[in-house]
């Protein structure tokens, strides 16, 4: 019965147990447990052992089928048959496929150099097309519906050197004052004439004046000194040089203003002063316009000469290329040919 109780009552049942293990040894040998006799464990082992024995192999489609599990493993792809390497016999070209080889690279190549040589040809022409239209005369500058033409062609940035453009443009600034000059002038003059009949003789030497010296200059000293720039031309310096000293000394004579000479120079101006003081003053404002030419003619001339110097040339230079010029020109080779043979003519008929 009291057992029963014991057991009824689950306090005392743990007690017991808590009692029980108290009682146990701490000092006795640990109780040996083969961790192979658990149950789950020998389970597999027997379920895999039964798998290998029913494994052959042997068979084509024999597969490992565990007994315990339904799980179905795979087959493995079954590798592609290989083929033993075929080596390919060497084949070494023939004479013959050698030279048609050959011929149709220099086919190639010739067609490739025409086509170069076309290229070329277009290009020089179009080169031509453009330096005609590019130097087509340009000066002076007149309108399109004028029936006169320009007559020359310039151009500072494209024909002449960098270093020397400043003094080609004062000359040409030069030139333009000097017309300037020229034309104002023949308005004193005229005014001159309007108040004395006897001075016509003044505007009539002005009008001629104004119209020579103004294309003469621009011929015979700014378009020599302008291609002696261009072209490093000595004969076209030492021509400068020769023009130019004496158009100095004609605006010399022309600020002096000899009476009756066409000129509103500084000795008729002051002839007036007492007569007419405007046109005196007229006068005197051309008489310093020809002053300024003449002292910037002579500055511009010691300047160029400079250059000049510099430039290395020389006068035998000079008349090497006025030999050159001379005998290169057609006219001058036909002219002397015509008159070599008119005098040999002359010389057969006089015998």
């Amino acid at each position: 019965e009291r057992e029963r109780e014991r057991e009824s009552c689950p306090l005392t049942s743990t007690r017991t147990k808590n009692m029980t293990e108290f009682d146990a040894n701490p000092f006795a040998d640990p109780v040996e447990i083969n961790p192979f006799q658990d149950p789950s464990v020998t389970q597999l082992t027997n379920a895999n052992q039964q798998g290998i024995d029913d494994f052959n192999p042997f068979t084509e489609n024999s597969r490992l089928t565990p007994a315990a599990t339904d799980t179905k493993v795979p087959n493995a792809p079954k590798p592609a048959p290989s083929q033993p390497a075929i080596l390919q016999p060497t084949v070494e070209p023939s004479p013959q496929a050698n030279v048609s080889a050959a011929q149709l690279a220099l086919l190639r190549q010739q067609e490739e150099l025409e086509r170069k040589a076309a290229e070329l040809d277009r290009k020089e022409q179009e080169l031509k097309n453009e330096s005609y239209n590019a130097k087509r005369n340009n000066w002076p500058p007149l309108p399109s519906f004028c029936p006169v033409k320009p007559c020359f062609y310039q151009d500072f940035a494209a024909e002449i050197p960098a270093g020397f453009q400043r003094t080609v443009k004062m000359l040409y600034y030069l030139w333009m004052f000097h017309a300037v000059t020229l034309f104002l002038n023949l308005l004193a003059c005229l005014a001159e004439f309007i108040l004395d009949a006897k001075h016509g003789v003044d505007f009539g030497l002005a009008i001629l004046w104004f119209l020579l010296f103004t294309p003469c200059a621009f011929l015979c000293w700014y378009r020599p000194v302008y291609k002696a720039f261009r072209s490093d031309s000595s004969f076209n310096f030492f021509f400068f040089f020769f023009v130019f000293f004496c158009q100095i000394a004609l605006y010399v004579i022309q600020a002096v203003g000899i009476p009756n000479w066409g000129v509103s120079g500084w000795i008729a101006a002051l002839s007036w002063t007492s007569t007419n003081i405007a046109v005196a003053v007229v006068m005197m404002v051309v008489a310093a316009f020809f002053t300024a030419c003449a002292a910037l003619a002579l500055f511009l001339m010691q300047r160029v000469h400079s250059i000049f110097r510099r430039t290395g040339a020389s006068f035998q230079r000079a008349q090497e290329e006025f030999s050159q010029g001379v005998f290169s020109n057609p006219s001058v080779r036909s002219a002397a040919a015509t008159a070599a043979s008119a005098a040999a003519q002359s010389t057969f008929q006089g015998n």
